[in-house]
């Protein structure tokens, strides 16, 4: 089964069991996987729906930061609850080893010697963990392994 149909079945259950804030999460998920559908005129392979759900994240991750700077714990543990049901549609995030694995075999791939090839580095190494790292941790084990 696809993830876009999991998510689909996932907010069926969730409007039979009526979860508000389930469904709304949900809705606005598949919302924005149309949205970039539309955009790219296509249907979405898997990888690229997880690359959405990335990015969902990250939003709410920033949110998160900026309520709690704001002092609205609120805000932040709504966000946290949006947060945990877009993640538990996400593969497992890589551990710093797994990167750490991953950025040694793109080093070896493309031959990079130091930190003028970080960018060629970062950009394999980011197509590869799509959606299971994130890019300011990979970007420390690059700069650790090219330095």
């Amino acid at each position: 089964m696809s993830l876009k149909l999991s998510i689909t079945e996932e907010m069926k259950k969730a409007l039979k069991a009526k979860d508000r804030q389930r469904t709304s999460v949900l809705r606005f998920i598949l919302s924005s996987i149309k949205n970039k559908e539309i955009e790219l005129k296509r249907e979405l392979k898997d990888e690229e729906v997880v690359g959405v759900l990335a990015s969902l994240a990250k939003q709410r991750k920033e949110a998160i930061e900026q309520f709690r700077k704001g002092s609205r714990e609120d805000l932040a543990s709504k966000e946290e609850g949006e947060l945990r049901i877009i993640t538990s549609f996400m593969p497992p995030p890589l551990t710093e080893e797994e990167i750490e694995r991953v950025v040694k075999g793109c080093i070896e791939r493309l031959g990079a010697k130091g930190k003028g090839d970080m960018g060629r580095v970062m950009r394999e190494v980011m197509s590869e963990v799509k959606g299971r790292a994130e890019g300011k941790v990979v970007k420390e084990v690059v700069e650790r392994l090219l330095g």
